[in-house]
Order: structure tokens, then sequence, then C-alpha cells
């Protein structure tokens, strides 16, 4: 196996007190890249990829959403 990307971020405070968007796809998109092996598709599997990111920063933004952090 090749080597491991780097690390996702922790976006929730007290680590990250501003997330943006941005910050969303970029997780996003390291973590489609990370488990398809491909760090930009080809063009037969871009749709698919392009699905995949747009689903998991709608995701990572609902679930970041609704977290309660304490303390």
């Amino acid at each position: 196996m090749g080597g491991m990307c780097r690390s996702i971020k922790t976006l929730r405070p007290p680590y990250e007190e501003l997330v943006t968007e941005d910050d969303y796809h970029a997780a996003a998109l390291q973590y489609v890249r990370k488990v398809s092996g491909f760090r930009k598709p080809a063009a037969h599997n871009a749709e698919a990829f392009d699905k995949a990111v747009a689903a998991i920063t709608a995701a990572t933004a609902e679930l970041m959403s609704n977290l309660e952090v304490r303390g």
C-alpha cells in the first residue's frame, strides 16, 4: 500500500473557530481522493468523483451544524 495522505484536520471548536464551506469541500476532496486512489479521476470517472465530493461536503456541513460542543 502507498503512504498515507496528510490528516484531515478537525473542523470543530475548539480546534477551529471559523470553518467555511471551502474547509468542508477540502476535507471531502481529500477523503474521496484517498478512498478512490485517484488524485484526479479520468474523464469517464469525473462525474462520480465530483458527486461523491459534493455529497460528502454536504454531509460534513450537516454533521458540523448538528454537533453540540460542550466546555
